[in-house]
């Protein structure tokens, strides 16, 4: 295949464009360069940059953006969508390093995960928004009036500071604790975050609300998903069954978190190269080009001094919501 010329744009200004997940694995099927005037250009929601570009563009956004196909021609997106343009890509399997591998359970020894379980419940916020999670610090406080729930991110904390390290300090604080509170930041069927994988990673059982079709991607049986009970009071009833019996805990312990415990399609990096092979050979007027008879410098001036005023004050992804 000849080389295909591709850049990023608009992922915020510590973004390493040939040491990223997308990179790497298009490295695995094709001969790839970053080009400052790229063929192809894949593009985040944190900016404008892309308007500047006539190639095909591809939106990509682990956030719970919608695509619009007015400014791209494809879309690689956590929502889900009914569209041959769109491919869903739930933002757990395309964060930091995504290792499957690490949800398998095959090999767990369950009663030895629960003896290592020395406190009760977790909690994680580094920002809050009343009017968009407010529901989530509302149950924390509902569950706390049983049993004291550890809070150890930025907001509400209780155990003496924020736990650092990262994603991988916060999997190393969710070991020790048998539930923990994994509330999205909305409801929006298809949208799964890293807030149900960290704990799953750390065999902490995840307490879930968000994406309400979670269980097309999980086997809901091997966590507390809030959408399965008729109200917040039978889920914090059989939170209480849980932490008393250790007996059903480990019910729930031993099933797997995928089906047949093998890793869900979303993991699948054959089915991203495959939509990017599809991007890649088939030929299109690109969006940006459509309609587009005459340069015009006036609007490409225009476009640079929308570029130029979030290129310097980009907004950035929000980390621990």
């Amino acid at each position: 295949m000849n080389k295909i010329r591709i850049d990023f744009c608009n992922f915020g200004h510590c973004y390493n464009k040939t040491e990223n997940y997308l990179f790497k694995l298009l490295q695995e099927r094709f001969d790839v360069e970053i080009c400052g005037q790229p063929d192809f250009l894949i593009y985040n929601c944190y900016g404008h940059e892309h308007r500047l570009h006539s190639g095909v563009r591809i939106f990509f956004s682990g956030e719970s953006d919608l695509p619009d196909y007015r400014e791209c021609d494809y879309s690689i997106a956590a929502i889900k969508l009914d569209d041959p343009r769109h491919l869903q890509l739930p933002q757990y399997a395309n964060w930091g390093e995504p290792d499957p591998q690490k949800l398998i359970k095959r090999n767990d020894c369950p009663e030895k995960i629960l003896a290592a379980k020395t406190k009760f419940c977790s909690f994680v916020v580094g920002n809050y928004n009343r009017k968009k999670n407010h529901n989530r610090v509302a149950f924390f406080e509902k569950l706390s009036k049983y049993k004291r729930v550890d809070s150890g991110g930025r907001k509400f904390n209780n155990i003496g500071g924020p736990i650092s390290g990262g994603p991988l300090g916060k999997m190393e604080f969710l070991r020790q604790y048998k539930f923990n509170i994994a509330f999205e930041n909305r409801f929006l069927p298809g949208w799964t975050t890293e807030k149900i994988y960290e704990p799953m990673v750390a065999r902490c059982m995840p307490i879930y609300w968000g994406n309400p079709l979670i269980h097309e991607e999980f086997n809901p049986k091997s966590f507390l998903n809030y959408f399965d009970f008729p109200n917040e009071e039978s889920l914090i009833e059989k939170i209480i069954e849980l932490d008393k019996d250790d007996a059903k805990y480990l019910e729930y312990l031993r099933q797997p978190y995928f089906y047949n415990d093998e890793p869900n399609l979303y993991f699948s990096r054959q089915r991203l190269l495959d939509f990017f092979q599809k991007i890649f050979t088939t030929k299109i007027t690109p969006v940006a080009q459509t309609g587009r008879r005459t340069f015009s410098f006036g609007r490409l001036f225009g476009r640079w001094k929308l570029v130029k005023r979030h290129h310097w004050h980009p907004v950035q992804p929000s980390t621990w919501e």
